[in-house]
């Protein structure tokens, strides 16, 4: 018996047929609706018109079409229609057969306890609400939200209040940054969780609008975070391509309704909770649309008005599909035919559209995979990062490889394959080659020993001894102070030593007062300490060098009569002798140097050479805060640090590196980057390395 002679399957008895849009070369098209498990599927004029006399054998179904249609179809365009009932579901189980495939399929679509718990912790719904009675009951109540004039008046608004926004530009973001708290982001998320349901309320009330049952609303937990859903599906069914992008875009159009309603408030309302509400409720709702929810990369709403707008459901996995066959014909030219058939330009844009997804999600998956490393403890958050990478990140090249495989004979016949070979060999032999001999770490050059100068109390200048740059030797007087209290004191403690003396000459000539001797002596000799010390304070007025040196940075206030603090850096004195540069290496290249290795210093700006030098001392121990705060990451270095009170901990593992170099030492300290000529090392050793230290670390913290 062949396959003309067989009876066609019988489709499901609660399948309905509804009329679908234009397609792209004007041919018309329907929709399968499928209520069991709420799919819908669109077929074309060949395949209508075969359902439409879908009894008998193949052969008659053949027949009919061919005489009551121009259509010209053949027993390969039945099988093919066939095949897609069958495995879409679509078609009634009648025989044994039937029974069996459905048994397969059902055991092939079994998931291990491991996979259910992998694919519900990445992805669940839980639906909340049957909406649609409510929905239909509300419908007339709002109708005035979408009509003209409210938009007109909203856009007018939203006019309105970014004028007035830009006039309180500096306003808007002193608000801005008050709301960077622990209490604003709580309040950020209260109010996105608000505009969400306005977001979900909206395209139920319009779906509804056009006739669509509504038939579930709740939430989705994509990676454990929760976000609003309304199933929508039935929007498939309508016709017209206005309506299903107006209830793709009412999400947006609610929220971006809020927003300028919202804008227009802040404009207005005076300072209080009220003003702080609606600030907030502009901000996260503007960030929401714009950012999130017009995206077409993800499956938000700007993807499903993408579908709508081109007449192509399925965009992405068509896409995918399009992008991975172009992908294979330029590695291994398979000449297999296309996905489906479209023009050059079309085509172009269906590739680079699947290209740009896969970059962007790449780069979407692996933040959220690090941001689920970080809401965990550390060995749970280390899995958790590898269940994220495996599943978003490796699986799809595991797919494809896999997709490879099976062609593996065909690809071997065409010869191409031995290009794409080559270029992966030499991508190997590049990150596998120890290539790398060089390390590169910031650094901050100075002199070897640089003594800042500061006055011991405030004090008034009387002279100035010194000048910038000029050489001076150690103990050598730079800048002379006085303090008038302080010479006050020391003149009445002479005032005082001077009679006391006097008292000690009369009581030796005098034998009535001659007990009172010992008495007056030690008074003597404590206001001489008293004054001694008053003495001494006063020297410590005249700022000296501390050792031989350069008189460099002085104070710009250092003219005789100013009166300056302890506090005040008055100058420095670079001391004649080595120039050092203390650099800090990351964890991973400290292994790579060792004391002797050849040097170079590179400074940041252009106004001083090179410098050439070699290693002088590693620390054997991690830094545990970066004493140079020029270059960590606060001040705009290439450390990263995070700040403990005063101190500046590094965020990573990083070793202080201490590096002799010849030549004079600048004026002031300079930043830049030492380069050490260290062992050689390859990128994949290096990464390999890197990463196998992490999880160490993490896991077993």
């Amino acid at each position: 018996m062949t396959a003309a002679t067989l009876e066609v399957p019988r489709l499901r008895e609660e399948l309905s047929l509804h009329c679908g849009p234009a397609s792209l070369d004007g041919s018309p098209t329907w929709t399968i609706r499928d209520p069991v498990r709420n799919r819908y599927f669109r077929i074309g004029w060949s395949a209508f018109e075969a359902l439409s006399r879908w009894q008998g054998t193949a052969s008659e179904v053949i027949n009919r079409v061919r005489a009551e249609t121009t259509l010209d179809i053949d027993e390969d365009d039945i099988g093919e229609l066939a095949q897609f009932l069958a495995s879409n579901q679509l078609i009634q189980s009648s025989s044994h057969g039937d029974t069996l495939r459905l048994t397969q399929r059902a055991a092939a679509e079994q998931e291990s306890r491991l996979q259910w718990l992998l694919h519900h912790y990445l992805f669940f719904r839980i639906p909340l609400l049957r909406p649609d009675r409510f929905l239909a009951h509300l419908v007339p109540l709002v109708s005035w939200l979408g009509s003209a004039w409210f938009g007109w008046i909203t856009l007018g608004a939203l006019g309105v209040g970014l004028m007035l926004v830009v006039r309180q530009w500096d306003l808007f973001n002193a608000t801005l940054v008050e709301t960077l708290s622990l209490e604003g982001l709580l309040s950020y998320a209260v109010a996105l969780s608000a505009v969400k349901v306005v977001h979900e309320l909206a395209h139920g009330l319009v779906a509804k609008r056009f006739g669509c049952r509504v038939p579930t609303m709740g939430v989705a937990f994509l990676v454990m975070w929760p976000v609003l859903y309304t199933d929508v599906n039935e929007v498939w069914t309508l016709q017209s391509r206005r309506q299903r992008l107006q209830v793709g875009a009412a999400g947006i159009a609610s929220e971006l309704a809020v927003a300028a309603w919202a804008t227009l408030a802040w404009a207005f309302l005076p300072e209080g909770p009220l003003r702080q509400g609606a600030f907030i409720l502009a901000t996260i709702t503007w960030v929401s649309s714009v950012a999130i929810n017009m995206s077409p990369f993800m499956r938000f709403d700007g993807y499903y008005l993408a579908m709508d707008a081109l007449e192509m459901p399925n965009l992405h996995q068509r896409s995918f599909a399009m992008a991975r066959w172009w992908l294979r014909e330029a590695l291994f030219s398979l000449r297999e035919p296309m996905p489906e058939e479209s023009g050059d330009g079309r085509r172009l844009a269906m590739i680079l559209f699947a290209f740009t997804v896969w970059i962007y999600r790449l780069v979407l998956f692996l933040g959220i995979a690090v941001l689920v490393y970080h809401f965990f403890i550390k060995a749970v958050g280390v899995l958790l990062f590898a269940v994220e990478i495996g599943w978003f990140v490796v699986l799809p090249f595991v797919h494809e490889l896999r997709e490879w495989a099976k062609r593996r004979v065909s690809i071997m016949r065409s010869k191409r394959w031995r290009l794409p070979l080559l270029g992966l060999g030499l991508a190997v032999l590049m990150v596998a080659m120890p290539w790398r001999t060089h390390v590169e770490a910031p650094a901050i050059v100075a002199a070897k020993t640089v003594s800042p100068l500061f006055l011991p109390a405030p004090a008034r200048l009387e002279r100035v001894r010194v000048q910038r740059g000029q050489h001076v030797t150690a103990g050598e007087p730079l800048l002379l102070f006085v303090a008038p209290d302080i010479a006050a004191r020391q003149r009445i403690l002479q005032a005082r030593l001077e009679g006391k003396k006097a008292e000690v000459e009369y009581a030796q000539l005098d034998p009535y007062t001659r007990g009172r001797l010992s008495m007056l002596v030690e008074e003597i000799a404590r206001l001489t300490s008293e004054k001694a010390a008053l003495d001494a304070e006063a020297r410590r007025l005249t700022v000296t060098a501390p050792h031989d040196g350069q008189f460099l940075d002085p104070l710009p206030d250092l003219t005789p009569g100013a009166w300056l603090s302890p506090h005040q850096q008055l100058g420095l004195i670079r001391a004649d002798g080595q120039t050092v540069a203390v650099a800090y290496f990351a964890e991973a290249d400290v292994a790579r140097i060792k004391e002797g290795d050849e040097a170079s210093f590179i400074p940041l700006g252009l106004d001083h050479p090179r410098m050439l030098g070699a290693v002088m001392s590693i620390d054997r121990n991690p830094a545990k805060v970066i004493t140079e705060p020029a270059l960590t990451s606060v001040h705009g270095g290439d450390i990263p640090v995070r700040a403990a009170g005063q101190a500046l901990v590094p965020q990573g593992g990083c070793f202080r590196v201490t590096i002799r170099l010849v030549g004079m030492p600048p004026d002031l300290k300079l930043t830049g980057h030492v380069i050490v000529s260290g062992l050689s090392q390859s990128i994949l050793l290096r990464l390999a390395r890197s990463t196998a230290a992490i999880l160490v670390r993490e896991w077993g913290a």
